[in-house]
This record gives structure tokens, sequence and C-alpha cells, in this order.
């Protein structure tokens, strides 16, 4: 009769391992940020925040991207102003977003700055199917039709790849 395994001979040199944080925190312990306020951790403090403040997207011309955000967004474009000649910072929900010609960074070249071509940031929504079609209605570029329902990646008019992801 074969025994249970935890009745089983554990082999020589045998020492269990303590699960990475990202388990612990998947599988309903400390979540990471309560692990990073142990004592253990606080080797070193850093000046720079834990804390994501705005996500700049490369732009060829700052006005006709602002219209395309703001549709896709449903924000009035009077909402958001182009400041500087290059800059147009979009009002969100948490996390900013700016749009940017980059004369600094390539922007100011033929071809202008390089677009993202790996989603670098979601947009939320409550209605996956419906952000899905108000896209192909708006004749936004759809790199991926809805993947494990949950999420979808289109083109902006600059090549720029989004995830729309399921809140």
């Amino acid at each position: 009769m074969s025994q249970s395994p935890m009745e089983q001979e554990l082999p020589e040199g045998y020492r269990p391992f303590t699960a990475p944080r990202v388990l612990r925190m998947i599988y309903g312990g400390k979540t990471t940020m309560d692990e990073l306020r142990n004592p253990v951790h606080e080797a070193e403090t850093s000046p720079i925040k834990n804390k994501v403040g705005s996500i700049f997207v490369p732009v060829s011309d700052i006005a006709k991207s602002r219209s395309w955000y703001c549709r896709v967004l449903g924000l009035p474009e009077t909402a958001c102003e182009i400041m500087n000649g290059h800059l147009c910072p979009l009002p969100m929900e948490g996390t900013g977003v700016i749009l940017d010609t980059m004369p600094l960074w390539g922007g100011d070249q033929p071809g202008g700055a390089p677009s993202i071509d790996t989603p670098a940031f979601m947009l939320m929504t409550d209605d996956l199917e419906g952000s899905l079609q108000y896209m192909k209605q708006l004749g936004v570029e759809i790199v991926t039709e809805i993947e494990h329902d949950h999420w979808f990646v289109v083109k902006d008019p600059d090549g720029n790849k989004l995830m729309i992801c399921r809140e």
C-alpha cells in the first residue's frame, strides 16, 4: 500500500523553498507593497516615488492626434489644450496621457519620433464588445480582435499600438 504524500520520507538534503512574492500575491498572501514595506527591504530609501505621473505618446501631428484621441475617449477638444506647440495632456482618470510631437526625441526629424510598437499601457472599458464596435465605427485600425475575452489592440493614426482592456 502506498503512503500518502504527507507520510512519505523526504529525500536527503531536501529543503523547502519560499514562494516568490508574486505568487503569494496572486494566491492570497501579502501584497507586494506589504512585502516591500517589511523592514528587511528598507536598506535604501529612494527619493523616487512608486507612482506613474503620465505616459507620453509620440505623435506627428498634434492637432490631428488630439482630435483622434478625443473622439476615442469621448472628450471635448476644448478640454485638451495644446501647449508649447507640441504637447497635449488628455484629462484622464488615474495616470495621465500626454500626446507629444517629441521635438527633442526625433520628432523634429523626417518621419518623426518612433511610434510605440508594443502596447505600453491599457485603456479600460466596462463594455469590451461595445468598445471594439465603437472603434470599428470610427474606422480605427484594429490589430487584434478580442483576445481571451479580456482585451484587444488598435493603432492610432501614428501607428502607436493601444490596448483596450476589460476592467
